[in-house]
């Protein structure tokens, strides 16, 4: 069993696991109290509701889509350590899913906040300095990726003079 390899595929779940929940959280919580500051979270769902909006539907489509990526890590996970991917594939794998994880992040804010934007009439866009951070965590794992990538093409060519 090789330890790098399962300490690579836990901190990889876990990383794209709090980047699901923040992403949730961040739709479904943050930005719903601050677009409506003063409101609760229930008298938010209780006048959408009452609008005709379906909060169930979003918030059913919200955690969906932040499950979609926790499930993707635990098969990289799986996949990863039976296979015997080398750490930089699994890690370059784990960085793809939080890469990947903006599209669903931006589109999540559309279901619940666009309810809120037309019954609250305000804006629809974030309210909040989380959708941000996803979006930049975003970013910063498509950079790393880019880098191991790098890095690796670097490491075989120098191997490949040495020899």
């Amino acid at each position: 069993m090789n330890r790098g390899r399962v300490a690579l595929a836990v901190g990889g779940v876990l990383l794209v696991s709090a980047y699901a929940a923040l992403m949730a959280v961040e739709s479904l919580v943050l930005d719903p109290l601050a677009a409506v500051p003063g409101a609760t979270l229930g008298e938010i769902h209780a006048r959408l509701t009452a609008a005709g909006e379906d909060v169930a539907s979003d918030i059913a489509w919200v955690i969906a889509t932040a499950s979609v990526g926790v499930v993707l890590a635990v098969s990289v996970a799986i996949i990863g350590h039976w296979q015997r991917f080398s750490l930089s594939t699994m890690a370059m794998m784990f960085l793809a899913i939080v890469a990947a994880g903006a599209v669903p992040a931006f589109l999540d804010g559309f279901r619940l906040g666009m309810d809120i934007a037309d019954t609250y009439g305000v804006g629809g866009g974030a309210h909040t300095i989380w959708a941000g951070v996803l979006y930049l965590t975003s970013l910063a794992a498509a950079a790393a990726i880019a880098g191991i990538g790098i890095y690796k093409i670097r490491r075989r060519a120098r191997n490949a003079t040495l020899a």
